[in-house]
C-alpha cells in the first residue's frame, strides 16, 4: 500500500505542476496567474475540491500520445465563495495553450451537470488558444457539448465567465451565452476571427487589443460587462457579483442583516436642476436611495444613456434600471434598449426585484437608429419588462414621454407600484413640440407667432407636463416628495415579497431578436 500511495502522490505532484516551471514562468511574465493560482484567490480558503485531476487526453495523432499532462489543460471542481457553493473550471494555458480537447470538454461538462443537479452557480475562468487542432472534429464536438449545457443552464443557475487570456473562434460562444462576462485589460481578448484573418479578408490592419480587447468590448460592442484592471480585480468583481445573486432560479434574492433607521433623504428634494432641459447624473439619485456603497454598476461604459446594476435596499438585493440624463439626455436607443433588456431578463430569471428610475424624453430619432432596427431593439426592452414577474417598482423623476413612458416599466405593462415626483412630466411629447402640432394653424395666423407659440406651450405644459393627470387615472399610484422615496420603496418591496404571477402556459415566448 505504501508504494501505491507514493504512486498516487507522484501523480498528484505532476498534475499540480501543470505544463512545468518554464511555462508557468512565461505565464507570470505576461502578467497572468496560473489556473490554480486564480482558483486560490477565488475560492474560500481550503474549500476547493478538485474533480478530474488525473484525466488525460486520448489523442494519438501527430505524436500526441507521447505528450500527456494530468488534468489536460483545465482544473475543475467545486468549493465555496463567501460560504456559498459554486462550481468552477479554470483553463490552464501552460498545458497545450489551454486548448480544448475531447476530455478537457468532458471535464467542464461534468461540473456543469453537477451545478444543474445541485442548483449552484458556475464560474468559468477562460484562458485558451481554442480548439485543439490535433484532435480535429472531436474538439469541436466538445465545444458544442459545452454550448448546449450553457443554454440548458441559462436561467436555472447563474453563469459567470472571466476571460483571463485569449478567447477566439468558437470558444467565444460559451461566454456569450453566460450571464456575465468579465475581461482583464491588456491581457485578455475575444474575437471570432483574429487580426491576421481580418487583414486577409478585409485588408484592415488591427491589433488584438483594438479588435477584441477588454476596453473595446466594454465600450464599443457591449460584449463584456466588466473591464477589470488586473486578474485580482476581476476575481474580486466575481465575488461581489455573486453576492447579489441567489444560488438558482428557485432561490430568493439574498438579503443581508439591516437595522431600520431614518429613511428620509432630504438631499433628494434639491437634487434636480430647475430647468427641465438641464442634465444631472442619475447615479446621485441611486446613491441616495440605496444602502450606502452597495451599487454595483453593470456595463458601465456601454450605452451610457441607461444605467443598470445591482444594489441593496434595506439589506435586500435589487436590480436597478435608470435613464441617464447626463448622456444623450437619457433617450432610449438601440444599444441602451438591448442593454436594459438583457439586465431585466437576468433579474427576472433569478428572482431579483426591479427598481426603475425614469427620466426619458423618448426614443432617439435618426436614420442610423431606424436602419439599425431601433424598432426591434426597443421592443426587446418592452418585451423584457412585460415578461418579468418579479416585484417591479417605478419612480418617475422628470420626463416620461411617448412610447418610452410605456416601455420604462409603466403600470400598463405590469409594474406593481408606480411613483412620481412632483417634477414628473407624463405626456405624449414635450410641450414645445406638442404645441406646434396642436396649435399649428393658430400660431401661424397670429400677429406674433413666437409669442403665441410660447403661450400655447405653457398651456399644454400646465395641463399635461405634470404627474397629476396620470395620478387621476390611476396610472401613478402616488405622487411623492423626493425625500420620502427611499421609505416608500422599502415599504413597496416589502409588500411585494410574496408576489405570484401565473402567466399563460407556453413553451417559451418569441422575444424580438
Amino acid at each position: 500500500m505504501e508504494n501505491k500511495i507514493k504512486t498516487l502522490k507522484d501523480k498528484r505532484i505532476k498534475a499540480l505542476a501543470g505544463g512545468g516551471e518554464v511555462r508557468i514562468e512565461s505565464q507570470h511574465k505576461k502578467g497572468k496567474l496560473t489556473a490554480r493560482e486564480r482558483l486560490h484567490f477565488l475560492m474560500d480558503e481550503g474549500s476547493f475540491q478538485e474533480i478530474g485531476m488525473l484525466v488525460t487526453h486520448r489523442s494519438t495523432d501527430f505524436g500526441m500520445d507521447t505528450e500527456k499532462y494530468p488534468g489536460d489543460g483545465v482544473v475543475t471542481g467545486y468549493g465555496t465563495i463567501n460560504g456559498r457553493l459554486v462550481y468552477v473550471y479554470s483553463q490552464d494555458f501552460t498545458v497545450f495553450g489551454g486548448s480544448l480537447s475531447e476530455t478537457h470538454a468532458e471535464k467542464i461538462c461534468k461540473i456543469m451537470d453537477l451545478a444543474m443537479k445541485n442548483g449552484a452557480p458556475v464560474v468559468g475562468l477562460n484562458d485558451s488558444g481554442g480548439a485543439r487542432i490535433q484532435e480535429g472534429v472531436v474538439s469541436l464536438g466538445g465545444y458544442a457539448d459545452i454550448f448546449y449545457r450553457n443554454t440548458m443552464a441559462s436561467g436555472v443557475v447563474p453563469q459567470i465567465s472571466a476571460i483571463m487570456g485569449p478567447c477566439a473562434g468558437g470558444a467565444v460562444y460559451s461566454p456569450a451565452i453566460t450571464d456575465f462576462i468579465l475581461m482583464v485589460e491588456h491581457t485578455s481578448y475575444m474575437f471570432v476571427t483574429g487580426p491576421n484573418v481580418v487583414k486577409t479578408v478585409t485588408h484592415e490592419t488591427v491589433t488584438s487589443e483594438e479588435l477584441g480587447g477588454a476596453n473595446t468590448h466594454a465600450s464599443k460592442s457591449g460584449v463584456t460587462h466588466f473591464a477589470c484592471a488586473n486578474e485580482i480585480d476581476a476575481i474580486q468583481h466575481i465575488k461581489k457579483l455573486l453576492s447579489y445573486m441567489p444560488q438558482n432560479c428557485e432561490d430568493k434574492a439574498p438579503a443581508t442583516p439591516y437595522e431600520s433607521a431614518n429613511e428620509l433623504r432630504p438631499e433628494l428634494d434639491t437634487l434636480l436642476p430647475e430647468a427641465a432641459q438641464q442634465p444631472y447624473d442619475v447615479r446621485e439619485i441611486i446613491n441616495h436611495l440605496i444602502d450606502t456603497g452597495s451599487f454595483l454598476e453593470v456595463h458601465k461604459d456601454f450605452a451610457e444613456n441607461i444605467v443598470v446594476g445591482f444594489a441593496r435596499l434595506a439589506g435586500r438585493s435589487i436590480g436597478i434600471v435608470a435613464n441617464q440624463p447626463a448622456f444623450l439626455a437619457g433617450v432610449l436607443d438601440r444599444h441602451s434598449s438591448t442593454k436594459g433588456a438583457r439586465f431585466v431578463r437576468f433579474c427576472d430569471s433569478f428572482n431579483i426585484p426591479l427598481l426603475v428610475i425614469e427620466d426619458v424624453p423618448g426614443f432617439l430619432p435618426g436614420t442610423d437608429q431606424e436602419w439599425n432596427a431601433i424598432i426591434t431593439n426597443g421592443a426587446k426592452l418592452l418585451y423584457a419588462f412585460c415578461e418579468a414577474t418579479v416585484p417591479r417598482v417605478t419612480v418617475i423623476t422628470r420626463k416620461a414621454y411617448g412610447g418610452a413612458y410605456d416601455v420604462m416599466n409603466s403600470k400598463h405593462i405590469g409594474a406593481d407600484m408606480n411613483f412620481a415626483w412632483p417634477s414628473a412630466e407624463i405626456a405624449v411629447m414635450g410641450a414645445k413640440g406638442a404645441a406646434e402640432i396642436i396649435f399649428k394653424r393658430e400660431i401661424s395666423q397670429a400677429e406674433d407667432p413666437d409669442a403665441k407659440w410660447k403661450e400655447k406651450e405653457q398651456l399644454y405644459s400646465d395641463i399635461f407636463a405634470n404627474p397629476y393627470r396620470a395620478a387621476e387615472r390611476g396610472f401613478i399610484d402616488e405622487v411623492i416628495e423626493p425625500s420620502e422615496t427611499r421609505l416608500k420603496l422599502i415599504h413597496a418591496f416589502k409588500m411585494l415579497e410574496n408576489k405570484v404571477v401565473n402567466n399563460p402556459r407556453k413553451k417559451h415566448g418569441n422575444i424580438p431578436l
